[in-house]
């Protein structure tokens, strides 16, 4: 049942494939709307579309020619979806899209995989580290490689290992050879994957659309990480009452190969950087870092992306605790709730994506940021199901703020041969997120945790308020954060 079911899942995201690339576009950027032949040229500012080649010729294009009865008609995009004009981003989003699923599945059924076998705040805290502990180590080498290699190519060889990694743990629940201890080095590979090859999605953005379109791009980025966010939780949860931890693991192995798949038809023309590549590694981790530092909004926004890392998102870790100690849910509702901030996300990401122009993204940053430690508060101190599932789709609008300004300011202001080693050092940044799960982890286990909770939001918001008061850079308009 189990493999007719994921044949259709299979089927009907193939579907979706050939849909998403069956229309040839010279120019790059082609889709079908109507009748009409509708794209976005190579050269061209994001949102003025191009009927055909002979149109550009000054040529009158006939789309009606043998149907009279049709009529040319051009349908167009909404200003939220005009990112999706360009043909390798339409491929781009959906493989990010699976591989952010398949990642919070992944997340979600070895917690509570090792929270079954152990019974352990701490042990299953441990997940969540080893998932993030590459981040810490490793993100600033992904930025550098973001400018240093073929970005597609570096994502089609990290994919390939998360994929290689998901099938060895798929296959050791399915044998019933596994011990709880094996969460760990699977979810570290897929880790490292992901810190090696997080700067170079965000840095293909940037290729594909240029400074023009990449805070619509990555808000729509943003609003699928949050989607995924939503649905890998929730289908996790659901998988785990339904079918078990081991037959879910066969359908994560089918979405990193989706992914795999779709980032494989990517054709982005590699960016030359030869200057940069005679330089020695940690020299440019050192220039990185340098830059970042001297540079007023970038340094007060790492400065906050490593709160957020070390005392907000960790709490994802505990949730299965908190569900079943707490509330008193098994592991659908406890899916459930991971997934409520996704949707929180998910509207904080199109309500950036809608706005055509944000001056001070500082404060959407600042305030997001400063909304999710509010509701982290809160959450510590419900037992009520119903209110802990509307604080963290709160919690979720204000990451949303968070999240997507944090990449759109890193690109909006850093110099363009700076984008990939700044993206790099916020990788950094976010790798203080595996110390935050040993820190809730060990807080949990001493004092309780909803206590823990209570701690990292009261430390986390006060943190957060003083960079935004002692930095004032960061709440000014975007233009005056000149590149360095």
């Amino acid at each position: 049942m189990v493999l007719r079911t994921l044949s259709g899942v299979l089927c009907t995201l193939g579907g979706v494939l050939r849909l998403l690339s069956s229309v040839p576009c010279r120019s790059g950027g082609g889709c079908v709307t109507g009748v009409a032949h509708l794209g976005l040229g190579q050269n061209r500012s994001l949102g003025r579309m191009i009927v055909s080649d002979s149109q550009l010729a000054g040529a009158e294009p006939n789309f009606t020619a043998g149907a009279p009865y049709l009529r040319a008609k051009r349908v167009p995009v909404p200003n939220t979806f005009r990112a999706f004009h360009n043909h390798n981003y339409r491929l781009l989003w959906p493989a990010n899209f699976a591989a952010y699923a398949s990642r919070w599945m992944q997340m979600t059924l070895l917690a509570w995989f090792v929270l079954e076998r152990t019974d352990s705040a701490w042990l299953v805290a441990l997940v969540g580290f080893f998932g993030m502990a590459p981040m810490f180590l490793l993100g600033m080498v992904g930025g550098v490689l973001a400018d240093r290699a073929d970005r597609r190519r570096l994502l089609m060889i990290t994919q390939a290992a998360s994929f290689l990694s998901v099938l060895v743990m798929a296959a050791l629940l399915q044998t019933d050879l596994v011990s709880y201890w094996h969460a760990y080095p699977s979810v570290m590979i897929v880790g490292t994957a992901w810190a090696l090859d997080m700067p170079s999605r965000r840095s293909l953005i940037h290729d594909m659309l240029g400074r023009d379109g990449v805070t619509n791009a990555v808000a729509l980025d943003s609003v699928g990480m949050s989607s995924s966010l939503m649905l890998g939780p929730a289908l996790a949860g659901a998988m785990i009452t339904v079918i078990g931890v081991s037959d879910g693991y066969i359908v994560v192995a089918a979405l990193y190969l989706i992914s795999l798949t779709l980032l494989s038809r990517l054709r982005v023309a590699p960016v030359r950087r030869d200057s940069v590549a005679r330089v020695r590694l940690f020299q440019e981790l050192a220039i990185g870092l340098r830059y970042v530092a001297s540079h007023p909004l970038l340094r007060a926004m790492v400065l906050i992306t490593v709160a957020m890392n070390l005392l907000s998102f960790p709490y994802a870790n505990i949730v299965p605790v908190i569900a079943r100690d707490v509330l008193g849910v098994g592991p659908g509702l406890m899916g459930i709730l991971l997934a409520a901030p996704g949707l929180g996300s998910v509207i904080g990401a199109v309500i950036v994506a809608s706005t055509v122009t944000i001056a001070r993204p500082g404060r959407i940053f600042v305030a997001g940021s400063l909304l999710t430690f509010v509701g982290l508060a809160l959450f510590s101190v419900s037992d009520w199901y119903v209110l802990s599932l509307a604080v963290l789709v709160m919690m979720g609008l204000g990451a949303a703020g968070f999240g997507t300004m944090q990449a759109s300011m890193t690109m909006l202001v850093a110099h363009e041969d700076m984008i990939g080693k700044s993206l790099g050092v916020v990788s950094l940044a976010i790798g203080a997120g595996p110390f935050g799960a040993l820190l809730i982890g060990a807080t949990a286990s001493l004092m309780g945790p909803s206590v823990a909770l209570a701690v990292n939001a009261a430390i986390g918001a006060t943190c957060v308020l003083l960079v935004a008061l002692l930095m004032p850079p960061l709440m000014r308009p975007i233009g005056e954060a000149t590149s360095r």
